[in-house]
């Protein structure tokens, strides 16, 4: 027992996060991005933590760092204490957003930050004048590592399956609505069969794979004709301001875009299901003043953004 307590009293708790980094990323250079320092670095504190544990920790198998058996059994309880740890130093720290020159990152896609992105800044500068905002891109299929690791602090984005330890919650849903290049359809809301009859554009970061609205689409039995796939919304309404070319998008940010591009708006001519937006953050930061007020500045601004339009 005595050997236990000298070993925890010359434990430095740094060797911890460096050990959570690196069995969330199980890689020694994506562990090394989240921490923000060298790999060289991880690998010096990594040995430093297996002389103390008695244990390897992880193997490597290519660029891959994989926990040993006894680092399965240890990372689940010592991960639940270190997030303990963040949650009883949270409520000693006083956050005082006037005050704060924190950087605070918001993942969120393009779609969303040209729709939010106005009045975001707004609010938060109103609120919070010497802290700032990065809105990022993010991959949705690492959101969870990116929330945990404090890549980004939150998220804005459809609805998304996700499982503890990752919480969301529905700020608004959205409907969609087309846009053209007026003279390039019906000065009316179109038809289904003019809708159907038009060639279409369609926006997605992926070189291949459906889009949200086709996705939709295809569950009423509809399938148009996408003519050009681009990579940017900004690309895609000089792309419909100068061609023959249908747009469909949410509508917040078709209400964003189409008077200052002069462009037709109408609701697609289908019931398709409504499009949630979604807030999503970490479990430890359930307790953080700073990530609380983060959440309830988000959801403010999405809420009242979508309740005036």
């Amino acid at each position: 027992m005595k050997d236990v307590h000298s070993k925890l009293r010359a434990l430095d708790l740094n060797l911890l996060k460096v050990f959570e980094a690196v069995f969330h990323e199980r890689n020694l250079t994506r562990a090394a991005d989240v921490l923000s320092i060298t790999p060289s670095a991880v690998s010096h504190a990594l040995r430093r933590l297996r002389e103390h544990l008695g244990d390897a920790l992880f193997r490597r198998e290519g660029h891959a760092m994989v926990p040993t058996p006894a680092c399965e059994r240890l990372a689940a309880p010592l991960l639940e204490q270190l997030e303990q740890l963040r949650r009883l130093l949270q409520l000693w720290v006083r956050f005082d957003p006037a005050q704060t020159r924190q950087t605070f990152r918001v993942g969120m896609p393009e779609g969303v930050e040209l729709t939010m992105l106005p009045a975001l800044q707004r609010a938060f500068f109103a609120e919070a004048p010497r802290a700032s905002l990065a809105c990022v891109p993010f991959d949705r299929t690492q959101l969870a590592r990116l929330l945990a690791s404090g890549q980004i602090d939150a998220a804005l984005d459809v609805a998304r399956p996700v499982q503890d330890p990752v919480r969301h919650r529905e700020l608004v849903d959205d409907r969609f609505c087309v846009l053209y290049r007026k003279g390039s359809g019906p000065s009316r809301a179109p038809t289904a069969k003019e809708y159907l009859a038009a060639r279409h554009l369609a926006v997605s970061g992926r070189a291949v794979g459906s889009v949200v609205e086709d996705a939709v689409l295809s569950r009423l039995g509809v399938q148009r004709e996408v003519a050009l796939r681009c990579q940017n919304y900004a690309s895609a309404l000089a792309v419909v301001a100068d061609s023959e070319l249908w747009l469909t998008v949410p509508g917040q940010l078709s209400r964003a875009v189409a008077v200052a591009q002069s462009l037709q708006r109408w609701p697609v001519p289908f019931r398709m299901a409504r499009l949630p937006i979604h807030l999503y953050w970490h479990r430890h930061h359930d307790e953080d003043a700073a990530s609380g007020w983060l959440r309830e500045l988000l959801e403010r601004v999405v809420v009242s953004k979508v309740s005036r339009a």
